[in-house]
């Protein structure tokens, strides 16, 4: 299950999500939390919905057909994280909390004073952390601009919450090596820097294809590596849709080896 926003081109949010897992062979299922109005090109408008319709949408999908695994993205407000927070709490399955804070194009996700929120009420219920650098930086205080700032910042992280985290390095120059903390170790996850345009929706589309994995049993290191590798090939084959940032392939192949 995804409980996130709504991206009209398809790229991110709950329809990446869902793509996402109909790849890796898993039933969908998704509670909205946001509606955008977005292209390639810009976000224009975000309009959150109200946090009991949220979590009615969660009850409803728990009580009826419970997943396996889920997984938040883009949550729009502090109201509306608690409310997911007090669903979570309830649940049987790992969480995937994506702490979406801005879109690709720059238009906030999260008011600031959520992430105290968000902190302090969702993050206990999570499984997995996932933010990218400059969430991990903003949620922290911690200066990441090595892969042991990256260390720190995962640290600091899981002292915050106990949950394992996963640090994303998209965002630094030389690199594009994630680092996973997991039972106290960490994990490395190099991969290749792809010089395009179009990454539209790659960090919903990589914590649900972990989500994706956690569902099927795949233990958390593992799925992980498999969801890189996804997001690194579905980043190296976009299809080149639109006129700004475009979306990732979501029907890359998957390599489990």
């Amino acid at each position: 299950m995804t409980i996130a926003g709504s991206d009209p081109s398809g790229g991110a949010g709950l329809q990446a999500d869902l793509k996402t897992f109909h790849q890796f062979g898993v039933y969908g299922e998704a509670a909205v939390t946001l509606l955008t109005v977005q292209n390639t090109i810009n976000v224009f408008e975000v309009k959150c919905l109200e946090p009991e319709l949220v979590a009615a949408q969660i009850r409803a999908v728990v009580e009826d057909i419970p997943p396996q695994a889920a997984k938040t993205g883009a949550l729009g407000n502090a109201s509306i994280v608690s409310a997911v927070a007090r669903a979570a709490a309830a649940f049987r399955f790992p969480l995937v909390v994506d702490p979406v804070m801005i879109s690709k194009h720059g238009a906030p996700l999260l008011p600031e004073e959520a992430r105290a929120v968000l902190i302090a009420q969702l993050f206990p219920r999570a499984a997995l952390i996932t933010p990218n650098i400059p969430e991990a930086e903003a949620l922290t205080g911690v200066q990441v601009r090595d892969l042991a700032g990256m260390r720190r910042a995962a640290e600091a992280l899981h002292e915050m919450s106990g949950a394992s985290v996963l640090v994303k390095g998209g965002h630094l120059t030389d690199s594009a090596t994630d680092i996973l903390l997991h039972d106290g170790l960490f994990h490395e996850y190099s991969g290749q820097r792809i010089d395009t345009p179009h990454t539209h929706g790659t960090g919903c589309t990589y914590s649900a294809a972990i989500t994706a994995c956690l569902a099927l049993g795949v233990p958390l290191p593992e799925g992980v590596a498999r969801a890189k590798r996804f997001i690194q090939e579905a980043i190296r084959t976009n299809p080149g849709l639109g006129a700004g940032c475009g979306p990732v392939n979501h029907h890359a192949a998957i390599y489990n080896e």
